[in-house]
Parts: C-alpha cells; structure tokens; sequence
C-alpha cells in the first residue's frame, strides 16, 4: 500500500490524518489543546516547541491506529495558522514565543509599513494586501523596534507550517499560499517582493525559499524519521496555509466555487484563476494552493470562536451539566436557537471580539450586542452570533460580487458547516444555496491531496479533488420570505459599525 499523511497545526491543536491512494482517510488524531499565552490585552502567543510534541505524537498515533509501514508512507503535508511569526537565531533555535495571527499589537508597524512603503495604495500594489496587524511583517518590524537584542539575533522568521518543516527536514522552506499571508510576497508573480523588502530595510535571507504547494521541500532527516516512527524516504511537499489547505479538502479548486469555513475565525474563500485585487484590500488577494491559481478572501477573526467564548465564559453552568450527562453544549445551544425567531427579536451581534480583518481592518474594533431586551433569552443571543457571524461573510460575498468574481456554487465547512440551523442560516442570510462534504476532515485532508500529488499519485490538484472529495446529498435552498427577512436585516447590520467605530476607537484609548 502506498499512504500519505497530512498534518494541519492548528491554534488549539494538530490534526493528522493517514490517506491511501484512493483518498480514504485510514486512521486520523487530533491532539489535546495547547495553550495560548496572551500577557496583555489583545497579545497572542505559543510555544512551537508545543507544535512539534503535537506533530510527534498525532503522527506516531495515526501510524499505529492505521497499521501502516513506514515505508509505505510516500510523501507529508503541512498545514498550519496562518501569519505567525518563528524568530530563530543562527542555531534554529526558537528566540521567543511565536506571535499568532490574532495578535493585534502591532498597529504601529502597519502604520510603518505604509509610510515605508509609500501609502497603503502603493503598498497594495507591491504585494496585493494592505498592511494588517495580525500579518508576519509587522510582528517582524515590532521586534525590531521593541526587542532590538533579539532582533540582532534573528536569522530566519518561519511560519509555523514551516518551523515544522525546518524539525522534519531541515529545510528553510514554505510555500505560496501562507507566504502570501505574510505580505511580504508579490503575490501576482508569486515570489518574494524585493521591493517591499527594500523598503522596509529587511533582508530577503531572513524569509524561506518559496515552493508552489504541490512541490516537494525535502525529505525526512533520519532524526525526524526515528521520532515519527517514518522512513527517510518519505517526502515533504508544500503544503499551504490552513484556509487554502481546506479549500482544497473541500474542492474549491476551479471558478466559480466558494467555501464558507467557519472555525474560531470566519473565512469567505473563493477560486479565482486571475490575479483580481481590491483597490482599497476590503478582501485579501492570495496564491492558491492550485499551482498558477489564486483566491480571494474575507476573513472575521472571531466567527465560531464567538460562540465558543459565550459557551464556555456565560455557560459554564450547561457545560457542567452536559458533561455529567455525556451531551455536548453546542447541541442544547443550538436547539435553543432553533426556536428562537429569525432575527432573534431584534436581536444584532457584531463578531468583531478579536479585532477585524475585513472589511474594516480594525484591531480596535470590538464585539457587540445591539438591540438588547428583558425579553431577549439565550437562544436569541445564540442565534444572534450564528446570524452576526453570516452576515459579516456576506459583506465579504457583496465585495466579490463588485469584482465581478463569478459564484456558481457555495460548500460550508468548519464547525459552522456542521449544524444544519447555521446552514440554513447561511442559506438564507448569503441567498444561496449551501452544500457540505459527506465527510469533513479539514485543512489536514487538503493537504494530504497536495502530498499525493507531490508522490505522484496523482497528476494534478483539480483531478485529486474531482477524485477525492465527495458532496453529501442534503442540500439548504434560501427561503425566499427568509432571504428577503435578511436582506432588511443586512441593510440594518451594515449600520452598525459605521455607528460605533468611534466609540471602539475611544474604548482603546479608554485601556
């Protein structure tokens, strides 16, 4: 048998699942969650050495669950967090903390870089994306300007992917799809921009060679192979960033297609196969993980996470008392919300807890609940976040529908794609209608696509996916008095944060 793995290092834990040659997933583990250390407001940090105990042991347990050899395990994956920041010195040792893709710390330095770089339209015409404060750039320069010794010491800044790349193979790489999420990559000629580089006076040593995600990177050091239980045999590929990763586990490979992905963050991810960029970066503009492909996406930085903060900080209570009766909590919020009335009563919720991305690129920005009553319950405060979250992706969709980026079909994912109200929801709030996978198994099955292509298994990302990935029979058509419903209730959404974005802004100054 021949079998490849994919390893998806996620925020709150790593994914690994086995896969042969006919896109059967053999055995899958999901590891125990590993902290987040936020030392201030806003901060967001991890240890990396947390990924690789992760990544050993997934692996180790995938390889015993799955009965493989480890010869038969031709070629690796590597998914990951987007935008995290891995300072190493000249030893690959890890200087400090690697700064994650929700760290909102660095505002400075996106006003750096724009001044830098001649203005955020300039700069958008460098590298595709405006400057934000969850990107790698600015977590680089806001080393410099605050911990210059470790700044000296510096070598190499990896993406997270790709620091475990560096422990499996030894390799300074990565590959178009995260890179892009840097902003240090020029993403329409899909290399590295000299001229922002430049600009900002870094030197492109610091910074990993460049693959397209189906190549391969290495191979298995004999170190790394003795840990994993693996043959040196076995090759790395690319791989991509995890919202490209799931992209491709969910065949949103060709135009036309859109995924709506709601995990701790929300993603509105759609195939494009021309370079097609926002004058003004509303949405983000990246490499796909389809060789000479690219996307577009909108992101909200706290989607799913929203319901999990008001689950596990507001609900303690239930949660305690599901876990006596072996019932998950979601369940009984989710049949809650069910009975709550489209629109919760009046009910609004702005899902920007951890800051936002797009369309606002706002680190200030805040979550909110609008239009509160003695009547309200917690079903509507539930349905309420389902509906905020849908109608943020849709401020995503309308920017889309501007460019003129054709959506034909529209494939939900993530914790969210797995409730049927927050399908019907999307439905119905997006006016389109919304399928799933038969089976979802996330960014790390997209990357196992990737890896059997790298093996040469199979010729190509569109064919492994037209092979791989299969839809699930149920469909949520909009109800056409429901979308009309949402449609006045978007036009009231969009009102929102126009009227507090002052108040967010005196908030943060407020500390």
């Amino acid at each position: 048998m021949t079998a490849v793995i994919g390893i998806d290092i996620g925020t709150s834990g790593t994914k690994t699942l086995a896969m042969d040659e006919e896109g059967k997933v053999l055995a899958d583990c999901t590891s125990e969650e590993y902290p987040v250390h936020r030392p201030k407001p806003l901060h967001s940090e991890q240890d990396p050495e947390d990924w690789w105990k992760a990544t050993v042991s997934t692996v180790r347990s995938v390889m015993e669950r799955s009965g493989l050899a480890p010869e038969e395990v031709a070629a690796i994956g590597l998914s990951g967090q987007m935008h995290g920041s891995v300072f190493l010195d000249s030893q690959n040792r890890v200087i400090r903390k690697a700064l994650l893709w929700n760290d909102q710390r660095t505002e400075k330095e996106v006003k750096e870089i724009e001044k830098l770089a001649g203005g955020p339209k300039a700069l958008i015409k460098m590298v595709a994306n405006p400057a934000m404060t969850g990107f790698t750039a600015p977590k680089i320069l806001w080393l410099r300007n605050n911990h210059p010794e470790q700044f000296k010491r510096m070598v190499k800044v990896l993406l997270p992917k790709d620091y475990i790349r560096l422990r499996l193979t030894g390799e300074f790489a990565t590959e178009v799809s995260d890179a892009s999420g840097t902003l240090l990559l020029d993403v329409a000629r899909r290399r590295w921009s000299s001229e922002l580089l430049a600009a900002l006076d870094l030197k492109e040593s610091l910074l990993a060679r460049c693959y397209e995600s189906h190549e391969v990177t290495g191979r298995l050091t004999a170190e790394a192979a003795k840990e994993l239980g693996l043959s040196t045999r076995c090759k790395v590929v690319g791989g991509a960033g995890d919202c490209a990763a799931g992209a491709v586990g969910t065949g949103i490979v060709q135009k036309g297609r859109l995924s709506t992905s709601i995990g701790t963050s929300g993603v509105m991810f759609v195939h494009c196969d021309d370079v097609i960029i926002h004058d003004e970066g509303r949405v983000h503009t990246f490499c796909h993980a389809v060789a000479g492909k690219w996307h577009m996406m909108g992101v909200n930085l706290s989607a799913g996470g929203a319901l999990q903060w008001f689950r596990n900080k507001l609900c303690r209570s239930l949660v305690a008392m599901c876990q006596s009766c072996e019932v998950e909590a979601y369940e009984v919020l989710g049949l809650e919300a069910a009975k709550a009335p489209r629109g919760s009563d009046g009910l609004f919720f702005l899902p920007h807890m951890s800051g936002e991305r797009t369309p606002h690129r706002n680190a200030n920005a805040r979550g909110a609940l609008v239009g509160l009553t003695e009547s309200h319950h917690r079903g509507h405060v539930v349905r309420a976040i389902m509906e905020g979250v849908t109608y943020n992706l849709r401020d995503s969709l309308a920017i889309f529908r501007e460019l003129g980026v054709p959506v034909e079909e529209v494939r939900a994912s993530g914790g969210g794609g797995k409730s049927a109200l927050w399908r019907q929801i999307q439905a119905d709030v997006l006016g389109h209608e919304i399928r799933r996978l038969k089976v979802e198994q996330g960014p790390a099955y997209g990357v196992a696509i990737l890896a059997a292509v790298g093996a040469g298994i199979q010729p190509d990302v569109p064919t492994a996916c037209a092979k791989y990935v299969e839809l699930a029979d149920d469909k949520h058509l909009p109800d056409a008095a429901a979308r009309a419903f949402y449609d006045r209730g978007f036009e009231i959404y969009k009102m929102l944060y126009p009227a507090l974005e002052t108040a967010f802004q005196k908030i943060a100054e407020l500390g």
